[in-house]
């Protein structure tokens, strides 16, 4: 049959994941960093996707498609895994962790050099990037790894943001940044999640936009609190 069904452009998803958590009959996955109608049975057509794109990636099309099947829809949750607050994971990891024991933690200085942290917040021109190694963190970094002070922050330059929650994109700030300074080097650390590709795709752009060879890395966090990438 004819109808209206999503169409979404790979070029222009950046892989934030915000529409997959939109779509509540889980017709819209991540496949290899970007967003994907799985199948066409379970989008309704009534684009709940669309206004939480951020970069206009998703947008109506009419053609050939299988009509929509609520029954499909409702056996696929039925069977699907518990998730939690839309994080990647699973119940047997979650048990795993809860049955080791609680290690002591030992209260340590803060390292941060600097205030504000917030990349909307900060001042472009702020004296203390010059000559400065920056870190680009998501929110949620510094609550999923324990030594996030120690290991990510100490004589660095802290910037930190969170793509699904703020407006816009970050790529102008950081431009604007990196080019009015002299950054000596760029690391970004970020959770596994989907959403979490946005603030690594606006440093990219970023260090792109500027014009200058600056050495930088993607560090990996998982829900559990481990490095995934280095």
């Amino acid at each position: 049959m004819k109808r209206k069904i999503i169409k979404i452009d790979a070029d222009a998803c950046i892989g934030c994941g915000l529409c997959a958590e939109a779509c509540h009959e889980g017709a819209i996955g991540m496949v290899d960093g970007k967003a994907k109608l799985l199948r066409d049975d379970y989008c309704d057509g009534l684009g709940d996707c669309l206004p939480v794109c951020p970069t206009g990636a998703i947008t109506f099309e009419e053609r050939e498609a299988a009509a929509y099947d609520e029954q499909m829809v409702l056996k696929n949750k039925r069977n699907a895994a518990p998730l939690a607050c839309g994080c990647p994971g699973s119940q047997a990891r979650k048990i795993e962790r809860e049955a080791q024991p609680a290690q002591p933690v030992q209260a340590a200085a803060s390292q941060l050099n600097q205030w504000p942290v917030q990349i909307k917040l900060v001042p472009a021109t702020a004296p203390y990037f010059e000559n400065a190694s920056l870190l680009v963190a998501a929110d949620c970094t510094a609550y999923a790894y324990a030594n996030f002070h120690i290991d990510f922050i100490k004589n660095k330059i802290t910037l930190i943001g969170c793509p699904k929650l703020d407006e816009g994109d970050y790529s102008e700030k950081l431009t604007a940044i990196l080019s009015q300074n002299d950054i000596k080097s760029v690391t970004v650390v970020r959770m596994e999640v989907p959403c979490c590709g946005g603030i690594e795709h606006a440093v990219k752009t970023a260090l792109k936009n500027s014009g200058k060879m600056i050495p930088w890395q993607v560090v990996t966090i998982s829900t559990a609190g481990e490095i995934l990438e280095k």
